[in-house]
């Protein structure tokens, strides 16, 4: 599929986007790497997906950026930029975020593949950022602009998130489509002390939604005939001596018993700790190593020196430990690294060029809202901004980074059944008792029952300050996507506020605005 531009359109389109990178280049140049910067920058165009990756992808030789200094370059490329958002938002509105999705992540990789960005890059990729939002691309008051318009026809979602903010949380940025047609929006502050709202589709560490991307990668494994649901995952990984009855399945349904590596409550309400976390008596400890790098095999080895729950198969019970498992596993039979095989078959097919992999990088891409930590010192209630974390500590229990538009796509394309053959998404949704009322676990999804009777398959997740929601009904015709930022700290005090918020939109954009008992909090890390 073509975008319907003109030659002269399409020219505008790619000396804006190559300009860009050519400006993070010349603004890092005192690195003494800017030709190598442009080139992994121009890489990242040249790739890109959806509608306008023809587009970026066609290299011109007639354009001319041959500024000496960075002030000319930006003289000559962000004027570009705003013509090229102004032309997509008349002639092909739907594809103007993906065009500053895609600029966006030529800095991104051009800045990251190199390290820390130098504050020349730094500035110079904050001007790009704002040349787009003067256009007018969904974010910050821009984005709540032209979500106005929307909102027009339905304030009763813009109504729910404005709540949802005054319950506590910072900002909410939310998505449907249903029968109406798309909504988005967004409520509160992307960050403290700030004016703008949370862009509409900003990047949100999204958490435990991390684990329904890890199942899906494991069920197209199963596929293609690399790996079997049912036989021994230590068949696979025999270097971890894991318990024979375990099996792939009980990794994805949390039925495998194995400790958490992130502790583990028990029934009478005790506590048996794992590795140090942002919630409960370590939570500062975490706070003064947030940046500390641990590698999955150190996370599963420490939950395999602790005692199994229960004997495989015979119990439930959410344990990051079985998606570590699963990243290794994947590792393991392809040979290529998780985020490789994430790219090859989910990201890429569906172009969400907005998620991101991280690994142990701390990184964020730009836009987004600000994550926030809370803790005493000194008989002194603190705040630090924890935007920047190394989300290895959860690996991928809930390492990913993504947006409300790229969690819409995935969800929709997965219980569409453009992910997995029918019998492995029938194996996927098949709930398992969980033990909480009204939530059954499927294969990285929660089956979960609303108020009126209907179902819906769903993951959410928390990230320290940021979480995600991810709803949809069974054949994807209505799905809910949102991104919250708050305070966190120890007690997760936000953790109320948070399973109101998600019974909230569930009610509001499933059941008709229905009013009901709160739904169970999902486990999230």
């Amino acid at each position: 599929m073509s975008i319907p531009l003109s030659d002269q359109d399409k020219s505008t389109l790619r000396t804006a986007a190559y300009g860009a990178v050519s400006l993070v280049a010349a603004a890092g140049a005192a690195g003494g790497k800017p030709q190598k910067i442009a080139t992994d920058g121009s890489i990242a165009l040249a790739s890109a997906t959806g509608l306008i990756g023809h587009v970026l992808g066609d290299r011109s030789k007639s354009i001319k950026l041959d500024s000496k200094s960075v002030a000319a370059l930006a003289d000559q490329v962000l004027p570009t930029l705003t013509a090229a958002v102004t032309l997509l938002e008349k002639q092909a509105p739907a594809e103007a975020d993906n065009f500053r999705s895609t600029v966006l992540l030529a800095i991104e990789t051009a800045q990251i593949r190199h390290g820390q960005p130098s504050p020349a890059m730094a500035e110079m990729a904050r001007k790009i950022t704002a040349a787009l939002d003067a256009a007018g691309v969904a974010t910050g008051d821009s984005g709540a602009a032209s979500a106005a318009a929307a909102g027009q026809d339905r304030p009763e979602l813009q109504k729910a998130i404005e709540e949802i903010v005054d319950s506590g949380f910072t900002g909410v940025s939310l998505r449907v489509h249903d029968e109406r047609g798309e909504w988005a929006g967004s409520a509160g502050v992307a960050e403290l002390g700030g004016a703008a709202k949370p862009p509409i589709d900003g990047h949100v560490r999204i958490g435990s939604n991390t684990k329904t991307f890890t199942a899906t990668l494991v069920l197209q494994l199963v596929a293609e005939g690399r790996i079997g649901l049912d036989i021994p995952a230590a068949d696979y990984l025999p270097e971890f001596g894991l318990d024979e009855r375990i099996t792939v399945r009980m990794l994805l349904q949390h039925t495998s018993g194995v400790f958490n590596f992130t502790g583990e409550v028990y029934d009478d309400g005790t506590f048996a700790p794992g590795i140090s976390m942002p919630y409960g008596p370590a939570g500062t400890e975490w706070l003064d190593n947030r940046l500390k790098t641990y590698r999955p095999q150190e996370l599963v080895e420490l939950a395999l020196s602790k005692p199994a729950r229960f004997e495989p198969g015979t119990g439930w019970s959410y344990a990051n430990t079985n998606y570590v498992l699963a990243r290794l596993l994947i590792e393991k039979v392809t040979g290529r690294t998780y985020a490789e095989e994430m790219q090859r078959l989910i990201l890429g097919p569906l172009g969400l060029t907005g998620t991101v992999v991280p690994d142990a990088s701390p990184e964020i891409p730009e836009p987004h809202a600000h994550a926030y930590y809370r803790y005493e010192e000194d008989g002194r209630q603190q705040t630090v901004d924890i935007t920047r974390q190394n989300p290895s500590w959860i690996s991928t229990g809930g390492d990913m980074i993504s947006t409300t538009r790229d969690l819409h796509t995935f969800i929709s394309a997965l219980v569409g059944g453009k992910l997995l053959p029918a019998p492995l998404l029938a194996e996927m949704c098949a709930p398992h008792p969980t033990g909480i009322p009204n939530m059954d676990y499927g294969l990285g999804v929660f089956v979960v029952t609303t108020d009126g009777g209907g179902t819906l398959i769903s993951h959410n997740g928390a990230a320290v300050g940021h979480a995600a929601l991810m709803y949809s009904t069974p054949d994807g015709g209505t799905t809910l996507t949102a991104a919250l930022n708050c305070v966190d700290d120890a007690d997760m005090s936000i953790a109320a506020a948070f399973q109101k918020a998600q019974q909230r939109l569930v009610n509001e954009v499933f059941c008709g605005g229905q009013a009901g008992s709160a739904e169970p909090a999902q486990p999230t890390d």
